[in-house]
């Protein structure tokens, strides 16, 4: 197929990809929106929901539940420990460095938590129970898909 056989910019339907980060955009703003008063946005959030779901987890356990790649997931956890949500733990051998919430992390993921509440209300009042419950069953086959 020759590059003038289709255009993105007319039919953005084309490429499936482009189309859910596009949506992945507009809801991380909708929910970073209404978690601003706790000064963390939904990335920092879901990382410190996470965190306290493992209670301590190594970095490569939370980069396989989070389906990121490790270095990426390194970077954001550096931000929250430079703030002094999260630190490393002792592990049992030198290449096992838990990763934990401080006090300051609980109480900044307990400020958060009504204000994600509230948006996790919003998008479902907007979408309608129906469509909220189809759409996170989509992108639950999405996110198994196969990777290469």
């Amino acid at each position: 197929m020759t590059p003038a056989a289709f255009d993105l910019a007319t039919d953005p339907s084309l490429c499936m990809c482009a189309s859910v980060r596009r949506a992945a955009r507009s809801i991380t703003q909708i929910y970073d929106a209404f978690l601003a008063p706790s000064g963390i946005g939904i990335a920092q959030f879901d990382l410190l929901a996470q965190i306290r779901v493992a209670e301590e987890a190594s970095r490569t356990e939370l980069a396989d539940v989070m389906a990121m790649d490790r270095t990426t997931l390194v970077r954001n956890l550096a931000v929250l420990e430079r703030d002094g949500l999260i630190e490393t733990r002792p592990g049992g051998d030198r290449r096992m460095r838990p990763v934990g919430l401080t006090e300051a992390g609980l109480a900044t993921l307990s400020r958060a938590l009504p204000l994600w509440q509230a948006a996790q209300s919003s998008v479902r009042s907007e979408l309608g129970q129906e469509r909220w419950q189809a759409t996170r069953e989509r992108l639950a086959e999405i996110e198994a898909l196969p990777r290469p």
